[in-house]
């Protein structure tokens, strides 16, 4: 055969007599089952397209068969020919003859698929090479434009896109077993007590009217500023952590039985403000007093005390700045690789970076990632989201699903819609002057009602109702927690 030449998807020139990795055995293999046999493209096509071929021969053989067999026409050695018989690169091989060498050959059926999966294989090893030389010929050019920083960037993003080929959608599924994986769930919720069957925030009314988290779900929980947002998401993934208990679970694989392993992508706060907060919350001190260092000695006591019963807590945050959608995922498949994931929160949506020129298509890109993750790590996703301004515009303050700032996009991808409200905000700058004794007692007699208190108000949820949950909120511990009602006793709501 004659050395022949091909440009690979990276841009690098390959011969057959370099050492890229490559089978052409394989390739005539799998060419000369699909002539002999066309229904075994139909098991093939979802892992290899023709630039996956090392000899650029063979590509244009499969490009032609597979477009016939795609219109529901014959693909032979016979019918193929007269489209590839000005070909200069089969001349070589032998012309028509070779089409029927490589049908004359062919293996057995059950093979083809193994054939298929180590051309692709190859082809991957291919463009890492062609990858790997990119990234070392930039790095050597003194080039004043690119810094170090965005070589990183760009090497990570081509890494990513390189990671995502070849990765198809599971396809059609019975309905028996769709059927059972429904049972299965509701019978999880069932040995709970009818409560849920996905993980527990910690907040029972939350956790009744969401079922708790569930797996794949995309959950926006938005706000104005000031309203708690950030605060809300702290408690919930500190919640999960601290009640995450490892053993295997009902279906016999290895996995959090009770809480989770929480990532938590803080793009606002550093991570030792976010830690703070949790601290905060589980010493119950004042975030101000740990902010400022004022404690008392038996405060400083607790607080390390608290520290140290929370180093187990698998909680890992990433504090990155201006994070594209695409290193985020990254990020995240890299943490459910090493160390387990739960539960991902994301503080907040519109921090991240997409690659949209326009925001709004941007904002679509980013929302569209974050349902993306959700789905392929099989894992729920807290995504924070500003609202707009328009809020505020309002006589009633309470925010509603048009409120969602810059794309309707984020409404449609979500599978929860979750707004932060607090009344209380509001009230306390609506004090009138101390000379309307009338005003100021009515005043006063309406913060006494909302004094500690949240609404988290449901807006929109694919799986169950909408609706409004009240919540306790404690501004010195930036802690929300489950609301006493009046029929029960303090101990029954979980302080």
């Amino acid at each position: 055969m004659n050395e022949i030449a091909t440009i690979n998807a990276t841009g690098v020139e390959a011969k057959l007599d370099d050492p890229m990795p490559h089978s052409i055995e394989a390739e005539q293999q799998l060419l000369g089952a699909i002539l002999t046999n066309n229904d075994i493209y139909d098991r093939i096509a979802a892992i290899i397209r023709p630039e996956h071929f090392y000899d650029p021969v063979h590509a244009r053989i499969f490009e032609v068969a597979s477009a016939r067999i795609a219109r529901n026409n014959l693909a032979s050695p016979v019918t193929i020919k007269a489209f590839l018989e000005d070909d200069e690169g089969l001349k070589e091989l032998g012309g028509p003859a070779y089409l029927a060498r490589l049908a004359g050959a062919a293996i057995s059926a059950f093979a083809a698929r193994d054939y298929a999966q180590m051309i692709y294989d190859m082809a991957i090893r291919r463009e890492l090479i062609g990858l790997g030389n990119n990234i070392s010929t930039k790095a050597q050019k003194a080039d004043v434009a690119l810094e170090p920083k965005e070589q990183i960037i760009e090497a990570e993003q081509a890494l990513y896109k390189l990671s995502e080929q070849g990765q198809t959608d599971s396809g059609f599924v019975s309905f028996l077993k769709a059927v059972t994986e429904a049972v299965n769930v509701t019978n999880q919720a069932y040995e709970r007590g009818g409560g849920m069957a996905g993980i527990s925030t910690g907040l029972t009314d939350l956790d009744k009217q969401l079922g708790g988290l569930h797996p794949s779900d995309l959950l926006i929980l938005a706000g104005r500023p000031s309203m708690g947002k950030t605060s809300l998401a702290t408690n919930i993934a500190f919640n999960i952590a601290k009640a995450y208990k490892k053993g295997i679970k009902t279906d016999g694989t290895e996995g959090a039985l009770d809480g989770g392993v929480v990532g938590f992508f803080s793009l606002e706060m550093s991570a030792e403000q976010l830690a703070a907060r949790i601290l905060a919350e589980a010493s119950e001190i004042s975030s101000h007093k740990i902010r400022q260092g004022d404690l008392t000695e038996g405060e400083f006591r607790r607080f390390v005390d608290a520290a140290k019963s929370l180093e187990a807590c698998p909680l890992f945050i990433d504090d990155t700045p201006a994070l594209p959608i695409s290193q985020l995922a990254a990020r995240a498949r890299r943490l459910k690789r090493t160390h387990g994931l739960d539960v991902l929160i994301i503080d907040y949506l519109q921090l991240c970076r997409g690659t949209a020129e326009n925001r709004v298509n941007e904002i679509a890109e980013i929302s569209m990632g974050m349902k993306a993750i959700a789905k392929e790590l099989n894992i729920p996703v807290i995504a924070l989201s500003q609202l707009s301004r328009q809020v505020e515009s309002r006589d009633d303050k309470r925010p509603m699903l048009s409120d969602l700032r810059e794309s309707g996009s984020i409404e449609q991808d979500a599978d929860v819609v979750m707004f932060v409200f607090r009344e209380e905000y509001y009230a306390e700058r609506e004090e009138p002057s101390a000379d309307r004794l009338d005003e100021v007692a009515a005043w006063q007699e309406r913060m006494s009602q909302l004094y500690g208190k949240a609404d988290v108000i449901v807006g929109k949820q694919r799986h169950g109702p909408i609706g409004t949950i009240k919540l306790s909120f404690e501004a010195e511990f930036t802690r929300f927690g489950n609301l006493a009602k009046s029929w029960q006793e303090p101990d029954d709501v979980g302080f």
